[in-house]
């Protein structure tokens, strides 16, 4: 499986995104998801299902150490968090482990001090309750804040598919070494009717999800978080580290980037120009 370096680990190319996933079937779909080949998992306090995303796990005959293991805290429409390490603490009993692989700041909020946020993450890597840390959704500007506190985050997690350019974004994580994580890859189903992606998909018999997820996965320092409902979602997605687009086919793509934004809720922040 393709990776990117975090540090001093490697962060598998492609993820499942659990979000949406809650209960016994999403408990079901992550051990499903192991059993397929995926290692990388991602979650959210937000998203309500830690507790499932933990049975799965645990149900798995994936050994704990060779899951990377995505969660994040301080969504703007979860409580208050004035004790952050109470909060990993509760996702990790949750979670059914005794660490995470990455522990990400899901939104930015100028409510909550960015540097007292952050300190605490750092505070909790050097614990060993996260193995790295970084944010979610942050801009370029953000991100350049982010790292003035905390010189060697490995991650921004950020909305990222042929419709949306992240270019300067990308700079600044690959000039930093951090790894960019694409949740929204499919910018929620948009862009699968594209003729472009079609056009490549039908040429190689493909289908344009996976023609767009292994562009995102083909890039340096690019990891891909797709979601999926059914064990043949996730069995197709998986199959894009099977192949590789040529280098025209990959021109072809990223000039479809026309600014569109999937994810813009109205705690969101000023978002880099498009």
């Amino acid at each position: 499986m393709e990776k990117e370096s975090v540090g001093n680990y490697l962060m598998p190319g492609i993820g499942f995104g659990t979000l949406g996933n809650t209960g016994e079937a999403g408990s079901a779909l992550v051990e499903a998801a192991l059993s397929e080949g995926y290692r990388h998992i991602d979650t959210s306090r937000y998203y309500g299902n830690e507790d499932a995303v933990g049975r799965g796990m645990e149900r798995s005959a994936v050994p704990r150490a060779d899951i990377w293991l995505t969660t994040k805290l301080l969504h703007p429409k979860t409580p208050p968090m004035p004790d952050l390490r109470a909060e990993l603490d509760k996702s990790l009993r949750l979670l059914r482990t005794d660490y995470v692989d990455l522990l990400l700041i899901h939104w930015p909020n100028p409510t909550v001090s960015l540097e007292w946020a952050l300190g605490e993450f750092a505070a909790l890597r050097q614990l060993g309750r996260a193995r790295a840390i970084g944010v979610s959704n942050f801009t370029t500007s953000l991100l350049k804040q982010a790292l003035e506190i905390v010189g060697d985050l490995a991650v921004n997690q950020v909305e990222y598919h042929p419709y949306l350019d992240q270019h300067a974004l990308l700079q600044l994580v690959r000039e930093r070494g951090l790894v960019l994580t694409a949740h929204s890859p499919l910018a929620r189903g948009a862009v699968l009717g594209d003729p472009v992606l079609r056009e490549i998909a039908d040429r190689r018999r493909l289908s344009a999800a996976q023609v767009s997820l292994r562009w995102i996965v083909q890039q340096e320092r690019v990891v891909a978080i797709p979601g999926a409902q059914t064990v043949e979602q996730l069995r197709e997605n998986l199959k894009v580290l099977t192949f590789s687009l040529t280098p025209e086919e990959m021109a072809a793509i990223s000039a479809l980037a026309r600014g569109t934004r999937i994810v813009d809720p109205p705690h969101g922040p000023a978002w880099d120009p498009a």
